[in-house]
């Protein structure tokens, strides 16, 4: 079987493509020079390279979160965040979803996250976008759903990534940590393990949900 899986260069996309391919799939994982979510030609030029592959599964992880007040933020921002985390996977999934309609056998996952459940500030348009994507996983489960393709979200809470470490210094992570019911942030492995499940043939059955992973943070 075959499986696209943007944003794989790191952190949780890493780990989910790893998984898969481990799980003897086929894996493209496409560059950003392969595939530019923010650039509609891009975009255009992977599906149109591509379309004969006939993906099994997709896995549309790539995205990117600015973080500012909503009276700062700048149109650049909300114009890049909603074309790079919302409408270059709409555009991904309308060129690739005809062969698995052909071969009635589909798994799409749209990851989205925590700030799509619960609210901070500084989040409002990644906020917008990520729930704007679990829009299209309601909509298309039951566009879908007679051709035996599953679609469904995942919503990744605190993960210790290369950018979490970045972002935050050990003292930050200590302090986030000590909000998560489970008292530690989640290792990317995990969140591959729950992405894999819910793109793979294991799940048969479930299909236009917003699955949340995020150590009972949600529901403090």
């Amino acid at each position: 079987m075959k499986v696209l899986v943007t944003g794989a260069s790191r952190g949780i996309g890493k780990e989910v493509a790893k998984k898969f391919k481990d799980q003897g799939y086929d894996v493209y994982s496409p560059s950003r020079q392969e595939l530019d979510l923010s650039n509609n030609s891009s975009i255009e030029q992977y599906i149109e390279a591509n379309k004969e592959i006939g993906f099994d599964v997709i896995i549309n992880n790539a995205g990117i979160n600015d973080i500012n007040y909503i009276e700062m933020i700048s149109d650049k921002e909300i114009e890049e965040m909603f074309q790079t985390n919302l409408i270059g996977p709409i555009k991904l999934l309308r060129g690739f979803v005809e062969p698995m309609k052909q071969k009635q056998y589909g798994r799409i996952v749209n990851i989205g996250s925590i700030w799509a459940v619960v609210s901070k500030e500084k989040r409002s348009i990644y906020s917008a976008t990520k729930n704007g994507l679990h829009g299209i996983t309601n909509a298309l489960a039951i566009e879908l759903a007679p051709y035996n393709i599953l679609v469904n979200t995942i919503c990744p809470g605190f993960t210790m990534t290369e950018l979490t470490k970045k972002n935050n210094s050990p003292e930050q992570i200590e302090i986030i940590s000590k909000e998560i019911p489970l008292g530690r942030m989640a290792q990317p492995v995990e969140m591959a393990e729950m992405i894999y499940f819910f793109g793979s043939v294991y799940n048969t059955y479930v299909t236009g949900q917003k699955i949340i992973v995020d150590g009972g943070y949600s529901v403090r």
